[in-house]
């Protein structure tokens, strides 16, 4: 009986790890801190052997192929045993792959993946269409394949982590929405190492298949050249020229392949310019797959949009609180802040990741008239934002934060959390990060 180890135990791992017991492997999952109490239930109901705390050698190199979790990096120390005894590493969504005749519909991209992986499971299912949700967004591909889950399409979201231990998968669509820099610090500071994880999106990809993509990203457009892509390409930008798929023009929402569809730009029911272009790709998207105007139209002028990202929390003394928790890397503040209209109160910091903020400094300079620092250590961002002029406070816990937004706050004004950084610092995630904020926030 082939032996296969798990590593790491959180949604993807205990997901591979059931769906490896139901095909007949030896399994066994090894996760070097806790595991939670309901991922443990998940392991006893397959019969699945687990250990947690530590990572023993003898039981993980023993294994004919590993399937790792995406949070744990290349350099952990068991990584680096494993690659020395040349056993393979995949993804749990590599592995699901396998046994499953679903199509498979991926998105990645910098910013917007969740907002566009959302609105396509949204169309698909408005359309009456057998759709299942998974990736980096809602449950493992693997435990709904173990679950008998036996859906005609698959809608996911696929990180950079995911995509680095993939290799036989085939997305037949492919949606890249943009390449900026991000987790640099899992990629040596190399920003080529990173776009090389996003571009393995096409790998595999056929004749019979469609690569939408940004058309305006010069990343992309550079790594284009570099590939033979076999799959139709079907870019889209924001505005309308030759040989796009979708754009927008004179106020519509413009689709031409493979029907010309269009719809007033005022009925989406997201906003933004970087909504834009989640729209249009998650609306070719639909389109390819055969999804009808009415049933469109209708998902693209209802959706509600994403939790933790631009999400209205309250308006509290004539201050408009925002949301943005989701804002994990610096482009994405950038385009929160692009779509304030107000005086904006900025609260940034977290786990920097090796970011760059010469990106949103204009931005800022031209938005906002209060920022508000949120981290275990502000060092970084007092000695580059301190210089602009505009009033800061430095905190350290959320509580602290919103109470110095109020204070700093003027009817009128928006406070917006959109903090660059990961969340590990202060909070357990981006979740907990954004609903600490909605929770502080509804007591003022």
């Amino acid at each position: 009986m082939n032996r296969i180890v798990i590593l790491g135990a959180a949604e993807s791992g205990v997901g591979a790890a059931a769906l490896a017991k139901v095909k007949g492997y030896d399994v066994f999952v090894s996760d070097s801190g806790h595991i939670a109490e309901n991922r443990r239930q998940v392991l006893r109901e397959y019969n699945v052997d687990w250990e947690e705390g530590q990572h023993s050698e003898d039981l993980i190199l023993s294994a004919q192929e590993i399937i790792k979790s995406p949070g744990i990096p290349e350099d952990a120390p068991i990584v680096r045993k494993v690659r020395e005894a040349g056993i393979p590493i995949i993804s749990e969504i590599e592995f699901a792959g396998r046994y499953t005749d679903a199509k498979m519909i991926c998105i990645t991209g910098s910013n917007g993946k969740t907002t566009t992986t959302s609105l396509i499971y949204h169309i698909f299912r408005k359309a009456g269409y057998n759709a299942g949700l998974a990736g980096n967004i809602g449950r493992s591909l693997a435990l709904q394949i173990a679950e008998g889950k036996d859906y005609d399409y698959y809608i996911i979201e696929l990180s950079s982590f995911q995509l680095d231990n993939m290799y036989e998968f085939r997305a037949n669509i492919a949606i890249l929405l943009n390449i900026t820099p991000d987790h640099l610090d899992r990629y040596d500071g190399s920003m080529q190492k990173y776009t090389d994880a996003k571009m393995r999106i096409v790998q595999n990809q056929t004749e019979e298949d469609a690569f939408i993509y940004w058309n305006d990203d010069p990343v992309i457009s550079a790594e284009l050249k570099k590939y033979g892509i076999r799959a139709r390409k079907c870019p889209f930008s924001i505005v309308k020229k030759e040989g796009m798929i979708g754009y927008i023009s004179d106020g519509r929402y413009v689709i031409e392949y493979p029907t010309p569809f269009n719809m007033e730009q005022e009925s989406l029911s997201l906003r933004g310019k970087h909504n834009m272009y989640n729209s249009l790709a998650a609306g070719i998207a639909a389109r390819i797959s055969g999804i009808g105007d009415a049933a469109l139209r209708e998902s693209l002028s209802d959706f509600e949009g994403v939790e933790h990202r631009l999400q209205k929390v309250a308006r509290v003394g004539g201050v408009q609180y925002i949301n943005d928790s989701k804002a994990t890397n610096v482009d994405a503040c950038w385009y929160a802040l692009d779509s304030m209209t107000t005086p904006t109160i900025l609260i940034l910091g977290g786990k920097d990741k090796g970011n760059d903020y010469n990106a949103i400094k204009e931005m800022v300079r031209k938005k906002c008239v209060g920022l508000v620092y949120l981290g275990a250590d502000n060092t970084k961002l007092h000695e580059f934002f301190d210089g602009l002029g505009i009033p800061v406070a430095d905190t350290h816990s959320m509580k602290d934060c919103v109470e110095a937004c109020r204070r700093m706050a003027k009817p009128g004004d928006t406070v917006l959390l959109s903090p660059c950084c990961a969340s590990f610092d202060l909070f357990r995630n981006m979740e907990d990060r954004g609903e600490q904020f909605c929770e502080q926030v509804r007591k003022l």
